[in-house]
């Protein structure tokens, strides 16, 4: 259960909207009992807020029209998304207000509870506009998961974390994160992987669980523009999709009654061939691979490696 101070607030922010709230629902909603509400409600009028209450079976409370309220009354997910509201029109998402917008982003963040304010300034520090359509929307992705990767990013902090690629078995990461780059309605982290020792851009909404582990680093330079730049580009290879070449044992004519519908088959020698493709998505190719019966060596794209290891561990861990 929440502190009582924490909990006021929360009760505060809900009469805010000035709806009536039954007594049974608002309770609910604070996880407390019908008692503890009728205490809270009384230490808000004792705090100067008319708050109007209707008693009997069908009672609930209503904060009185036109009561004054503190300057802001947020909780963590409201405050995350002022700050990423505010800053889209500070980078000129709205073309006119970026002066009036920094100026209003100012004093909101001034007025926060200090525990806001640090982790609006953590995700300000970070965050490195994209200049390519940020901010088109909310991000879809819980605001805690922001949070607590945009201040291991000001920290220079190693975080792990669970990670769902694209057409890829789930991961665990532990990496080195550099910086929060949103573009549309995407947010990215760009961070140097401990495991495959390389840059690596993560999309937020496929990142899951990100625990700090208290192991500071020397930031690394990152092998680019800027963060922005690197996701740009990392996205261009892939919408470009993916060139994948295999070595193949096994003869030419065999791997043609598989492939050549969708792929090239060039002749090495009497046993090998040469393999190439183009695909969108590495799930096709693995299985095909897979469904020749042959020995084969990936000369590239090395995400069909790194995922054909995940495919191989999965695999043994069931048999």
């Amino acid at each position: 259960m929440a502190n009582t101070s924490s909990r006021t607030l929360r009760l505060l922010s809900l009469l805010q909207t000035h709806r009536y709230w039954p007594g049974e629902e608002l309770a609910t909603r604070l996880g407390v009992s019908v008692r503890t509400l009728r205490r809270d409600v009384d230490r808000l009028r004792e705090l100067g807020y008319p708050v109007e209450a209707n008693r009997g079976v069908d009672g609930g409370y209503q904060l009185a029209a036109g009561a004054a309220l503190p300057p802001l009354v947020v909780d963590d997910d409201e405050a995350v998304a002022i700050a990423v509201g505010m800053q889209a029109a500070t980078q000129g998402a709205i073309p006119g207000i970026e002066e009036s917008a920094i100026r209003a982003l100012t004093k909101v963040v001034q007025v926060m509870p200090p525990r806001l304010r640090r982790q609006v300034d953590a995700l300000r520090a970070v965050t490195v506009p994209s200049g390519f359509g940020q901010y088109a929307g909310p991000p879809p992705l819980e605001p805690e998961v922001l949070i607590v990767v945009a201040q291991a990013c000001r920290d220079s902090e190693r975080i792990e974390f669970g990670y769902t690629g694209h057409g890829a078995a789930a991961t665990e990461r532990h990496v080195e994160p550099h910086r929060l780059v949103p573009l549309g309605r995407r947010w990215y982290l760009v961070a140097y992987d401990l495991t495959r020792h390389d840059w690596r851009t993560f999309r937020m909404d496929r990142l899951t669980s990100p625990r700090r582990t208290g192991a500071r680093f020397a930031p690394r330079k990152l092998p680019g523009e800027d963060a922005a730049a690197f996701v740009r580009a990392g996205l261009k290879e892939r919408q470009a999709g993916y060139a994948v070449e295999v070595v193949v044992h096994a003869t030419a004519e065999v791997v043609r009654a598989r492939l050549e519908r969708w792929a090239t088959i060039e002749e090495i020698d009497a046993g090998s061939c040469l393999v190439r493709m183009n695909t969108d998505s590495l799930d096709w190719p693995a299985m095909a691979l897979g469904s020749i019966g042959a020995e084969f060596e990936v000369r590239s794209p090395p995400e069909l490696i790194t995922m054909l290891a995940e495919w191989s561990a999965r695999f043994g861990r069931a048999v």
